[in-house]
């Protein structure tokens, strides 16, 4: 048998029948692509029906916000028809479709349309803490949900409750029962596609909310689809078998020799050279192919000089990190260098190994078509505490630990790389490895040094600013307040006979009682504020862009969440309650300095103190205010 018969055997067995093999596979490909197009926009409907029902939700959660302590009062004083009254307020006010209170599983007020859906519920708690019933709202009806969604999908919608159809935005299905989750059902001659979920509703109960789609659209794509594709095979079999058949009479000769030559080349033997002979396209080939060779040969050379010059440079980047404190500059550097030494991107943190959130995070490069393999490298990493590489897919990743070099050290953070095929070798894990250490070493020194810098302006006992640090702000912003003419507003607070805690209970009590109560500045403050501890027992909060009036009132929550505080005895013998006396001024309203503010607040709490203690006092403000 002949080269050419054999050609022409083989370009049969490869090519027509794959082909014929192939449209088979294509009309498949077609009906489950048309069906696979209708499942993803069903999918998308319900998606969809879903979202806007949760968005109706959230409004009803809304209202829900809005509701007035009157009704649970009324409904603790079992005045049925204040609490319906307040409650038919509200309806009009929120806009609300239907309204329920429940209390011990009976409903007491009932107010709006039955067919209401997407409620809401919260617990009606009066102000002792007590529960006194359960409030469930609507803000729309199935009706209106139903329009709605059958404009934004374009298909049919059905709301039911039990059996009872509450609304249909077209006449499909009205007697149908509806699958659980999806599927298809038959209705007269027609199949239609169904998706549905189920949702919450009034009273515990549940709603099944269903899209609908006509299945005989599909079919008619389907067909169509087909035909084309038909057409499409015929045509590229012709063509093939005349390619085919042309491209058989030119391969007699040079094939062998040229084959040969090209495996070598595959193996990596590129100083193998392709005969050349004559010029056809087979020569001009070889010599491409021998020039290809030459320059592969040259650039492997220079990337192992290349290789040599990076691995001196990274070294180099790796002992500066060691030295360096800024804590995001060091993240950067660290991915970036990382992924220039071999991957497709890179991302590093700074963690801890009490919490899975990161202080500061850098990446480099396109995370995104690798984040599934990072995060397992990462979880391996982590849990593990060594470093882990993970492949999945044809995708690479490796995640180091970043932890000091001593035995038992806790880990400060993680440095995770990745990249397509092939995998990272010995050498370049080494290298990761070495980064990896020199920047733990780095984020070492950093948290050292922030360590200090909090010690040297905080209060070891409370976690307050300290007294100097207090007095560094205070007279920075009364300097920002005057030249910009804003005010600022300052509280001054002492406990109430503390010293009689300490001679009662012990020092290491009163010292507990310290802690708790300097927690509550600490949390009533906003971000801009800056509660201290004073001295002693005595605190201060410096409130920026406040005024006497907005200070006076943040005091008075300070005061009231310090007297409701249950501390609770070292003995073990119960709780301690404590109260602080508090005193508020403000510049300029009394005050025009830093030190007459100062002293104006300090007035104001003696004299709170003086009038029975636990009580908020305002400074004076000066005449002519």
């Amino acid at each position: 048998m002949s080269f050419r018969t054999r050609l022409l055997l083989f370009f049969v067995l490869i090519v027509i029948v794959p082909m014929l093999a192939a449209g088979l596979a294509v009309f498949r490909l077609i009906s489950e692509s048309e069906t696979g197009k209708a499942n993803a926009r069903l999918a998308a409907a319900q998606t969809a029906a879903q979202g806007l029902y949760r968005e109706y939700v959230d409004d009803a959660s809304s209202a829900l916000k809005r509701v007035e302590p009157g009704i649970a009062e009324a409904l603790r004083d079992r005045d049925s028809a204040r609490a319906k009254k307040r409650s038919e307020a509200l309806a009009r006010t929120a806009g609300l479709t239907r309204l329920t209170v429940t209390r011990g599983g009976k409903t007491v007020i009932d107010i709006g349309r039955r067919g209401a859906i997407a409620s809401a519920s919260r617990e009606l708690v009066v102000s002792s803490g007590k529960s006194v019933g359960r409030m469930q709202v609507s803000t729309v009806t199935a009706s209106s949900y139903a329009r709605r969604l059958g404009r934004l999908i374009m298909l049919d919608v059905i709301v039911r409750r039990g059996p009872r159809t509450l609304a249909a935005s077209g006449p499909l299905l009205r007697g149908e029962q509806l699958p659980e989750v999806g599927g298809t059902i038959g209705q007269g001659a027609n199949e239609h596609r169904v998706a549905s979920f189920e949702a919450p509703d009034f009273g515990g109960g549940d709603l099944r909310i269903a899209v609908v789609s006509d299945s005989e659209a599909v079919s008619a794509k389907i067909g169509s689809g087909r035909l084309v594709a038909i057409g499409a095979l015929v045509a590229f079999l012709l063509i093939a078998c005349a390619l085919g058949f042309a491209v058989s009479r030119s391969l007699q000769g040079q094939i062998g020799s040229f084959l040969d030559a090209a495996r070598s080349l595959g193996r990596g033997d590129f100083k193998t050279r392709v005969p050349t002979e004559g010029g056809d396209d087979f020569a001009a080939l070889g010599d491409e192919f021998n020039k290809m060779s030459y320059q592969l040969e040259m650039r492997l050379k220079e990337l192992g000089q290349e290789r040599e010059r990076l691995e001196t440079a990274i070294r180099r980047v790796g002992d500066t990190f060691a030295s360096n404190l800024d804590r995001a500059a060091l993240l950067e550097t660290l991915v970036q260098t990382a992924v220039d030494v071999g991957a497709s991107c890179g991302r590093a943190s700074i963690r801890n190994d009490e919490a899975e959130a990161s202080e500061e995070r850098a990446q480099a490069g396109n995370v995104c078509p690798f984040e599934d393999v990072l995060a397992r490298a990462e979880e391996q990493a982590m849990e593990k505490r060594a470093p882990a590489e993970v492949t999945v897919e044809g995708r690479s990743a490796l995640a180091i630990p970043l932890r000091p070099p001593e035995e038992d050290s806790r880990l400060l953070g993680l440095i995770s790389v990745a990249r397509g095929d092939p995998g990272f070798t010995a050498g370049e894990r080494d290298l990761f490895k070495y980064l990896a250490g020199q920047a733990a070493v780095a984020a070492e020194n950093v948290e050292l040094h922030e360590l200090l810098h909090r010690q040297a302006l905080t209060d070891e006992l409370t976690g307050l600013f300290n007294h100097r640090h207090f007095q560094e702000v205070i007279t920075g912003a009364v300097a920002q307040a005057r030249r910009f003419d804003q005010p600022i507003g300052l509280i001054m607070l002492d406990l109430d006979h503390f010293k009689q805690i300490n001679d009662t209970y012990g020092h290491q009590q009163g010292d507990v009682v310290l802690r708790e109560v300097a927690r509550v500045p600490r949390d009533i403050s906003r971000e801009i504020d800056e509660p201290a501890r004073y001295g002693g027992e005595e605190m201060a909060v410096a409130l920026l862009q406040t005024d006497l009036e907005g200070a006076f009132n943040l005091a008075e929550r300070i005061r009231l969440s310090i007297a409701g505080l249950e501390i609770v005895r070292l003995d073990g013998r119960g709780t301690l309650r404590v109260t602080a006396s508090v005193g508020v001024a403000a510049l300029p309203e009394t005050a025009t300095d830093k030190d007459s503010l100062m002293a104006a607040a300090d007035g104001a709490l003696y004299r709170a103190k003086a009038r029975g203690r636990n009580r908020t006092e305002r400074a004076d403000k000066i005449p002519g205010d």
